[in-house]
């Protein structure tokens, strides 16, 4: 899950949404992550799930070890970019710890509830949103308390993990008839 990297990537810059309200950068992409788990949990079941959740963490895990590794190489003396680069990937560390547990807590509770409720509720627009909802609740108390505590008054950072989950929420609710297409796309095929 390449989106996965990407995030952690942006994750440290937040934006304004209004003068009081702030997200960080990664709510642009990460919600598609929760789309794709949507997918493969109502079309391949949970197990399946699973292990993609499992392969986007280790594949994250293996970008920032790489990332690590060529923050510390001696950079050649005509490359002035090194500052940068320093500075775009150095919060990964931070992030990372942050966006690990966020999103294996967060995916597998997505994935789960979306299995569970394939049991007991047949519409599938109920489905991808409240297992949305409970995956970005999740995620977004787990990784905007690890990646920005102390960086913000106590009372931005409620704010923030509660606006943050709504926000994806309703990016699947929004996206939602992609998704659809999507997995009707998959079981027909």
């Amino acid at each position: 899950m390449c989106l996965f990297n990407y995030s952690n990537v942006i994750a440290s810059k937040t934006f304004a949404l209004t003068p009081d309200i702030a997200l960080p950068c990664a709510v642009l992409i990460f919600p598609i992550v929760y789309i794709v788990n949507d997918v493969l949990a109502e079309v391949f079941g949970y197990k399946k799930a699973r292990r993609v959740i499992i392969l986007g963490f280790l594949l994250n895990l293996l970008a920032v070890i790489m990332y690590n590794i060529t923050m510390i190489l001696p950079a050649p003396v005509f490359f002035t970019g090194s500052e940068a680069y320093q500075i775009v990937l150095d919060s990964t560390s931070r992030v990372l710890l942050a966006s690990f547990l966020a999103y294996l807590v967060g995916s597998l509770m997505n994935a789960k509830t979306m299995v569970i409720l394939k049991e007991h509720n047949d519409s599938l627009v109920i489905r991808c949103i409240t297992s949305t909802f409970m995956g970005e609740g999740c995620d977004a108390l787990i990784f905007i308390t690890i990646a920005f505590y102390g960086t913000m008054s106590l009372v931005s950072l409620l704010l923030m993990i509660v606006v943050q989950a709504i926000f994806k929420t309703a990016y699947e609710i929004v996206i939602y008839p992609v998704t659809r297409l999507i997995i009707a796309k998959i079981k027909a095929y």
